[in-house]
């Protein structure tokens, strides 16, 4: 099943609080918008995708927890991004100082804000074309760092702000740098 996009636009826009309703109202249904304010209708993912998207989350709240610099978020979380896009990414993480700098109120809602890092893990039916176009959008808010994993071609995509991104094939591990310090994520647990 791929993501269905339904662009409402002619007939109705709707504001962020009307969005923030919908998805409140449908929650068994994952909403994302893209900046030309379109509605995408996300699937579920598969068994494989979502075992490995947990790991790789797990792998991201331990070394927070180890290094408390930031918060972790999970594929459930909605970010209202500042070029109007409100997405999910499969594991994001947002610097300390930048999350409590939001309101309680922004906090609970979709915040609005661009994470510091995020990860997309391709399931097999996404679009490789719309995913790269996700993760532009992601890097045009302001994101500094993101990986785009596809397992099935073992292939890495890493964008960061300000610079081409950077494709690697079969790597066994992907450096924080200087936006996760001490990060290193071990690839097995995506590739096995």
């Amino acid at each position: 099943m791929t993501a269905i996009t339904i662009n409402f636009n002619n007939v109705v826009k709707l504001n962020d609080d009307q969005f923030y309703q919908l998805c409140r109202d449908n929650p068994d249904v994952k909403f994302e918008r893209n900046a030309n304010g379109e509605l995408i209708v996300m699937p579920p993912t598969g068994g494989e995708t979502g075992k490995r998207n947990a790991k790789l989350t797990t792998r991201f709240v331990w070394w927070n927890e180890q290094t408390e610099l930031g918060e972790v978020f999970d594929s459930s979380t909605c970010f209202k991004l500042p070029n109007g896009c409100d997405r999910s990414p499969d594991v994001s993480w947002i610097q300390l100082e930048r999350w409590n700098a939001l309101t309680p109120e922004q906090r609970e809602k979709f915040p609005p804000i661009a994470p510091d890092f995020v990860l997309e893990l391709m399931s097999p039916s996404d679009s490789l074309r719309e995913t790269q176009a996700k993760m532009q959008e992601y890097m045009n808010a302001g994101v500094k760092l993101g990986w785009l994993i596809d397992r099935k071609t073992r292939r890495v995509e890493i964008y960061r702000q300000g610079q081409p991104k950077e494709v690697l094939e079969s790597p066994t591990s992907l450096s924080g740098e200087d936006i996760l310090p001490g990060f290193v994520l071990d690839l097995l647990l995506v590739w096995g």
